[in-house]
Protein backbone atom coordinates (compact mmCIF):
# COMPACT_ATOMS: atom_id res chain seq x y z
CA UNK A 1 0.00 0.00 0.00
CA UNK A 2 2.81 2.42 0.86
CA UNK A 3 4.53 1.84 -2.49
CA UNK A 4 1.26 2.40 -4.34
CA UNK A 5 0.67 5.64 -2.42
CA UNK A 6 4.14 6.90 -3.31
CA UNK A 7 3.64 6.13 -6.99
CA UNK A 8 0.25 7.81 -6.90
CA UNK A 9 1.74 11.03 -5.55
CA UNK A 10 4.84 11.10 -7.80
CA UNK A 11 3.10 12.65 -10.82
CA UNK A 12 1.15 15.35 -8.91
CA UNK A 13 4.29 16.36 -7.03
CA UNK A 14 6.22 16.63 -10.28
CA UNK A 15 3.60 18.96 -11.76
CA UNK A 16 3.56 21.06 -8.59
CA UNK A 17 7.31 21.51 -8.90
CA UNK A 18 6.96 22.42 -12.59
CA UNK A 19 4.24 24.93 -11.73
CA UNK A 20 6.67 26.68 -9.39
CA UNK A 21 9.36 27.20 -12.06
CA UNK A 22 7.99 30.55 -13.40
CA UNK A 23 7.71 31.95 -9.87
CA UNK A 24 11.22 30.80 -9.01
CA UNK A 25 12.54 32.33 -12.25
CA UNK A 26 10.86 35.64 -11.44
CA UNK A 27 12.25 35.61 -7.89
CA UNK A 28 15.77 34.89 -9.18
CA UNK A 29 15.47 37.39 -12.04
CA UNK A 30 16.27 34.71 -14.63
CA UNK A 31 13.62 34.67 -17.41
CA UNK A 32 15.76 32.15 -19.28
CA UNK A 33 14.52 29.46 -16.88
CA UNK A 34 10.98 30.01 -18.13
CA UNK A 35 12.09 29.58 -21.74
CA UNK A 36 14.08 26.45 -20.85
CA UNK A 37 11.15 25.10 -18.84
CA UNK A 38 8.74 25.69 -21.74
CA UNK A 39 11.08 23.84 -24.09
CA UNK A 40 11.30 20.94 -21.65
CA UNK A 41 7.52 20.74 -21.32
CA UNK A 42 7.05 20.78 -25.10
CA UNK A 43 9.54 17.98 -25.65
CA UNK A 44 8.05 16.09 -22.71
CA UNK A 45 4.68 16.29 -24.48
CA UNK A 46 6.25 14.95 -27.69
CA UNK A 47 8.02 12.17 -25.75
CA UNK A 48 4.75 11.27 -24.03
CA UNK A 49 3.12 11.00 -27.46
CA UNK A 50 5.95 8.83 -28.77
CA UNK A 51 5.65 6.59 -25.72
CA UNK A 52 2.15 5.66 -26.88
CA UNK A 53 3.63 3.72 -29.79
CA UNK A 54 7.13 3.01 -28.50
CA UNK A 55 6.38 2.13 -24.89
CA UNK A 56 2.87 0.72 -25.16
CA UNK A 57 2.94 -0.95 -28.59
CA UNK A 58 6.69 -1.58 -28.89
CA UNK A 59 6.95 0.21 -32.25
CA UNK A 60 10.25 2.07 -32.70
CA UNK A 61 9.26 5.09 -34.77
CA UNK A 62 12.44 6.80 -35.98
CA UNK A 63 10.54 9.53 -37.81
CA UNK A 64 8.31 11.07 -35.15
CA UNK A 65 10.03 14.45 -35.48
CA UNK A 66 8.18 14.69 -38.81
CA UNK A 67 4.98 15.51 -36.89
CA UNK A 68 6.82 18.02 -34.72
CA UNK A 69 7.91 19.85 -37.89
CA UNK A 70 4.45 19.65 -39.44
CA UNK A 71 3.00 21.34 -36.36
CA UNK A 72 5.59 24.11 -36.65
CA UNK A 73 4.91 24.69 -40.34
CA UNK A 74 1.13 24.68 -39.75
CA UNK A 75 1.69 27.80 -37.63
CA UNK A 76 4.41 29.29 -39.84
CA UNK A 77 2.69 28.98 -43.23
CA UNK A 78 -0.69 30.20 -41.96
CA UNK A 79 0.99 33.11 -40.20
CA UNK A 80 2.90 33.87 -43.42
CA UNK A 81 -0.44 34.46 -45.15
CA UNK A 82 -1.83 36.51 -42.27
CA UNK A 83 -3.87 33.83 -40.49
CA UNK A 84 -2.96 34.24 -36.83
CA UNK A 85 -6.07 32.62 -35.39
CA UNK A 86 -4.84 29.91 -33.05
CA UNK A 87 -7.95 27.77 -33.36
CA UNK A 88 -7.57 27.71 -37.14
CA UNK A 89 -3.89 26.81 -36.81
CA UNK A 90 -4.72 24.08 -34.31
CA UNK A 91 -7.41 22.63 -36.59
CA UNK A 92 -5.05 22.61 -39.58
CA UNK A 93 -2.27 21.10 -37.46
CA UNK A 94 -4.52 18.28 -36.24
CA UNK A 95 -5.97 17.61 -39.70
CA UNK A 96 -2.58 17.54 -41.46
CA UNK A 97 -0.88 15.41 -38.80
CA UNK A 98 -3.81 12.99 -38.67
CA UNK A 99 -3.84 12.59 -42.45
CA UNK A 100 -0.08 12.12 -42.70
CA UNK A 101 -0.07 9.70 -39.76
CA UNK A 102 -2.89 7.72 -41.32
CA UNK A 103 -1.06 7.36 -44.64
CA UNK A 104 2.36 6.71 -43.12
CA UNK A 105 0.96 4.32 -40.50
CA UNK A 106 -0.98 2.35 -43.10
CA UNK A 107 2.23 1.76 -45.01
CA UNK A 108 4.65 1.29 -42.12
CA UNK A 109 2.48 -1.01 -40.01
CA UNK A 110 2.53 -3.58 -42.81
CA UNK A 111 6.06 -4.28 -41.64
CA UNK A 112 7.70 -4.82 -38.26
CA UNK A 113 11.09 -4.60 -36.62
CA UNK A 114 13.86 -3.00 -38.65
CA UNK A 115 11.51 -2.55 -41.61
CA UNK A 116 9.18 -0.35 -39.55
CA UNK A 117 12.12 1.70 -38.27
CA UNK A 118 13.56 2.33 -41.73
CA UNK A 119 10.24 3.18 -43.40
CA UNK A 120 9.32 5.73 -40.71
CA UNK A 121 12.79 7.23 -41.13
CA UNK A 122 12.33 7.35 -44.90
CA UNK A 123 9.02 9.22 -44.61
CA UNK A 124 10.51 11.68 -42.15
CA UNK A 125 13.44 12.39 -44.47
CA UNK A 126 11.04 12.83 -47.37
CA UNK A 127 9.15 15.58 -45.52
CA UNK A 128 12.45 17.07 -44.35
CA UNK A 129 13.69 17.52 -47.92
CA UNK A 130 10.25 18.75 -48.95
CA UNK A 131 10.54 21.53 -46.36
CA UNK A 132 14.07 22.31 -47.55
CA UNK A 133 12.81 22.67 -51.12
CA UNK A 134 10.10 25.19 -50.20
CA UNK A 135 12.08 28.32 -51.04
CA UNK A 136 9.06 30.58 -50.63
CA UNK A 137 8.90 29.59 -46.96
CA UNK A 138 12.61 29.98 -46.27
CA UNK A 139 13.87 26.62 -47.49
CA UNK A 140 16.82 25.40 -45.50
CA UNK A 141 17.01 28.73 -43.60
CA UNK A 142 13.58 28.27 -42.04
CA UNK A 143 10.60 30.58 -41.72
CA UNK A 144 10.27 33.41 -39.21
CA UNK A 145 6.92 33.71 -37.44
CA UNK A 146 6.03 37.32 -36.66
CA UNK A 147 2.53 36.75 -35.24
CA UNK A 148 1.78 34.54 -32.26
CA UNK A 149 -1.19 32.18 -32.21
CA UNK A 150 -4.23 33.93 -30.74
CA UNK A 151 -6.87 31.84 -28.97
CA UNK A 152 -9.37 34.60 -28.21
CA UNK A 153 -8.44 36.03 -24.82
CA UNK A 154 -5.27 33.93 -24.67
CA UNK A 155 -2.26 34.48 -26.93
CA UNK A 156 0.98 32.54 -27.11
CA UNK A 157 3.00 35.73 -27.41
CA UNK A 158 5.89 34.91 -25.09
CA UNK A 159 7.68 32.25 -23.10
CA UNK A 160 5.37 32.52 -20.10
CA UNK A 161 2.06 31.95 -21.95
CA UNK A 162 3.64 29.08 -23.88
CA UNK A 163 4.91 27.63 -20.61
CA UNK A 164 1.50 27.59 -18.98
CA UNK A 165 -0.18 26.28 -22.13
CA UNK A 166 2.36 23.45 -22.37
CA UNK A 167 2.06 22.74 -18.63
CA UNK A 168 -1.74 22.51 -18.77
CA UNK A 169 -1.74 20.38 -21.93
CA UNK A 170 0.91 18.04 -20.54
CA UNK A 171 -1.10 17.63 -17.33
CA UNK A 172 -4.28 16.80 -19.24
CA UNK A 173 -2.46 14.37 -21.54
CA UNK A 174 -0.72 12.67 -18.60
CA UNK A 175 -4.04 12.09 -16.87
CA UNK A 176 -5.45 10.83 -20.16
CA UNK A 177 -2.51 8.46 -20.61
CA UNK A 178 -3.01 7.08 -17.10
CA UNK A 179 -6.64 6.33 -17.88
CA UNK A 180 -5.76 4.99 -21.34
CA UNK A 181 -3.15 2.66 -19.89
CA UNK A 182 -5.78 0.99 -17.71
CA UNK A 183 -8.55 1.09 -20.31
CA UNK A 184 -9.48 -1.90 -22.49
CA UNK A 185 -7.91 -0.20 -25.53
CA UNK A 186 -4.68 0.44 -23.64
CA UNK A 187 -4.50 -3.15 -22.44
CA UNK A 188 -5.07 -4.44 -25.97
CA UNK A 189 -2.42 -2.04 -27.29
CA UNK A 190 0.11 -3.29 -24.76
CA UNK A 191 -0.90 -6.86 -25.53
CA UNK A 192 -0.03 -6.31 -29.20
CA UNK A 193 3.53 -5.73 -28.02
CA UNK A 194 3.60 -8.82 -25.80
CA UNK A 195 1.88 -11.30 -28.12
CA UNK A 196 0.25 -9.95 -31.29
CA UNK A 197 -0.73 -13.42 -32.53
CA UNK A 198 -2.76 -14.12 -29.43
CA UNK A 199 -4.46 -10.70 -29.72
CA UNK A 200 -5.36 -11.52 -33.29
CA UNK A 201 -6.64 -14.93 -32.22
CA UNK A 202 -8.91 -13.27 -29.66
CA UNK A 203 -10.64 -11.39 -32.48
CA UNK A 204 -9.01 -7.97 -32.19
CA UNK A 205 -7.41 -6.22 -35.15
CA UNK A 206 -3.74 -5.71 -34.30
CA UNK A 207 -3.31 -3.46 -37.33
CA UNK A 208 -6.33 -1.31 -36.42
CA UNK A 209 -5.30 -0.88 -32.79
CA UNK A 210 -1.74 0.05 -33.70
CA UNK A 211 -2.86 2.42 -36.46
CA UNK A 212 -5.21 4.22 -34.07
CA UNK A 213 -2.40 4.65 -31.56
CA UNK A 214 0.01 5.85 -34.25
CA UNK A 215 -2.45 8.49 -35.52
CA UNK A 216 -3.17 9.71 -31.99
CA UNK A 217 0.55 9.88 -31.25
CA UNK A 218 1.24 11.83 -34.45
CA UNK A 219 -1.51 14.37 -33.72
CA UNK A 220 -0.28 14.95 -30.16
CA UNK A 221 3.30 15.40 -31.40
CA UNK A 222 2.02 17.91 -33.97
CA UNK A 223 0.34 19.94 -31.20
CA UNK A 224 3.70 19.98 -29.41
CA UNK A 225 5.17 21.38 -32.65
CA UNK A 226 2.56 24.15 -32.63
CA UNK A 227 3.71 25.17 -29.16
CA UNK A 228 7.37 24.94 -30.20
CA UNK A 229 6.75 27.27 -33.16
CA UNK A 230 5.24 29.86 -30.83
CA UNK A 231 8.10 29.49 -28.36
CA UNK A 232 10.87 29.99 -30.90
CA UNK A 233 8.86 32.16 -33.37
CA UNK A 234 10.46 30.02 -36.05
CA UNK A 235 9.71 27.00 -38.24
CA UNK A 236 12.68 25.09 -39.58
CA UNK A 237 13.25 21.82 -41.47
CA UNK A 238 15.71 20.88 -38.73
CA UNK A 239 12.78 20.26 -36.39
CA UNK A 240 11.81 17.22 -38.45
CA UNK A 241 15.32 15.82 -38.99
CA UNK A 242 16.28 12.34 -37.82
CA UNK A 243 18.49 13.54 -34.90
CA UNK A 244 15.41 15.08 -33.28
CA UNK A 245 13.58 11.76 -33.63
CA UNK A 246 16.57 10.09 -31.99
CA UNK A 247 16.46 12.56 -29.10
CA UNK A 248 12.79 11.81 -28.50
CA UNK A 249 13.55 8.08 -28.42
CA UNK A 250 16.38 8.65 -25.94
CA UNK A 251 14.07 10.70 -23.69
CA UNK A 252 11.53 7.89 -23.60
CA UNK A 253 14.15 5.17 -23.05
CA UNK A 254 16.07 6.88 -20.23
CA UNK A 255 12.79 7.89 -18.61
CA UNK A 256 11.14 4.51 -18.75
CA UNK A 257 9.31 2.70 -21.52
CA UNK A 258 5.61 2.15 -21.05
CA UNK A 259 5.18 4.41 -18.03
CA UNK A 260 3.47 7.81 -17.93
CA UNK A 261 5.97 9.49 -15.63
CA UNK A 262 8.97 8.15 -17.54
CA UNK A 263 8.89 10.28 -20.73
CA UNK A 264 8.41 13.47 -18.70
CA UNK A 265 11.31 12.65 -16.38
CA UNK A 266 13.40 11.59 -19.38
CA UNK A 267 12.79 14.88 -21.19
CA UNK A 268 13.70 16.85 -18.07
CA UNK A 269 16.88 14.84 -17.49
CA UNK A 270 18.01 14.92 -21.12
CA UNK A 271 17.49 18.65 -21.71
CA UNK A 272 18.96 19.66 -18.35
CA UNK A 273 22.05 17.56 -19.09
CA UNK A 274 22.25 19.18 -22.52
CA UNK A 275 22.18 22.69 -21.02
CA UNK A 276 24.73 21.73 -18.35
CA UNK A 277 27.17 20.29 -20.91
CA UNK A 278 26.69 23.27 -23.23
CA UNK A 279 27.75 25.57 -20.41
CA UNK A 280 30.96 23.57 -20.02
CA UNK A 281 32.16 23.20 -23.61
CA UNK A 282 31.12 23.72 -27.19
CA UNK A 283 31.87 20.03 -27.77
CA UNK A 284 29.07 19.05 -25.42
CA UNK A 285 28.01 16.11 -27.60
CA UNK A 286 31.21 14.31 -26.60
CA UNK A 287 29.93 14.39 -23.04
CA UNK A 288 26.28 13.74 -23.79
CA UNK A 289 26.89 10.44 -25.58
CA UNK A 290 28.77 8.67 -22.76
CA UNK A 291 26.35 10.13 -20.20
CA UNK A 292 23.36 8.60 -21.99
CA UNK A 293 25.18 5.25 -22.23
CA UNK A 294 25.95 5.28 -18.50
CA UNK A 295 22.35 6.17 -17.63
CA UNK A 296 21.03 3.40 -19.87
CA UNK A 297 23.36 0.88 -18.18
CA UNK A 298 22.80 1.93 -14.58
CA UNK A 299 19.12 2.92 -14.62
CA UNK A 300 17.82 -0.21 -16.28
CA UNK A 301 14.22 0.36 -17.26
CA UNK A 302 14.67 4.14 -17.14
CA UNK A 303 14.46 6.72 -14.38
CA UNK A 304 10.73 6.24 -13.94
CA UNK A 305 11.07 2.47 -13.47
CA UNK A 306 14.36 2.49 -11.54
CA UNK A 307 12.93 4.29 -8.51
CA UNK A 308 12.86 1.13 -6.49
CA UNK A 309 11.76 2.97 -3.37
CA UNK A 310 8.49 3.74 -5.13
CA UNK A 311 7.57 0.16 -5.76
CA UNK A 312 9.53 -1.97 -3.27
CA UNK A 313 7.25 -3.89 -0.97
CA UNK A 314 8.02 -3.84 2.79
CA UNK A 315 10.30 -6.70 3.83
CA UNK A 316 8.41 -9.72 4.99
CA UNK A 317 9.08 -11.09 8.44
CA UNK A 318 10.41 -14.55 9.07
CA UNK A 319 7.98 -17.19 8.04
CA UNK A 320 6.35 -18.95 10.92
CA UNK A 321 6.96 -22.70 10.97
CA UNK A 322 4.00 -24.62 9.77
CA UNK A 323 3.17 -27.64 11.83
CA UNK A 324 1.96 -30.61 9.95
CA UNK A 325 -1.47 -31.82 10.97
CA UNK A 326 -1.31 -34.90 13.13
CA UNK A 327 -2.17 -38.14 11.49
CA UNK A 328 -5.22 -39.25 13.39
CA UNK A 329 -7.07 -42.51 13.23
CA UNK A 330 -8.05 -43.29 9.73
CA UNK A 331 -6.15 -40.25 8.42
CA UNK A 332 -3.13 -40.71 6.17
CA UNK A 333 -0.03 -38.56 6.67
CA UNK A 334 0.69 -37.05 3.23
CA UNK A 335 4.10 -35.56 4.00
CA UNK A 336 7.01 -36.54 1.72
CA UNK A 337 8.73 -39.81 2.61
CA UNK A 338 12.13 -38.17 3.16
CA UNK A 339 10.61 -35.83 5.78
CA UNK A 340 9.05 -38.73 7.61
CA UNK A 341 12.36 -40.60 7.50
CA UNK A 342 14.26 -37.70 9.06
CA UNK A 343 11.73 -37.35 11.88
CA UNK A 344 11.90 -41.07 12.55
CA UNK A 345 15.71 -41.07 12.76
CA UNK A 346 15.64 -38.07 15.13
Amino acid sequence: MQANDKRRWALPLLFLVLAGVPFAAQWLGEPFYVTLGARILIYALAALALNLVLGFAGLVSFGHAMFLGLGCYAVGILSYYGFGNGWLQLAVCIAVCALVALVVGTVCLRTSGIGFIMITLAFAQMFYFLAVSLREYGGDDGLNIYEASAFGLFELDGSLPVYWAAWALLLVCSIGMLRLRRSPFGMILRATHANPRRVDALGYSVFGVRLTAYVASGVLTGVAGLLLANLTAFASPSYMSWPVSGELIVMVVIGGLGSVLGPIVGAIAYLLMEEAFKSLTQHWMLLMGPAVVVIAMLAKGGYGNSLAWLRRAPPAGPAAPTAAPPAGDGQQDRRPPDTLAKEASA
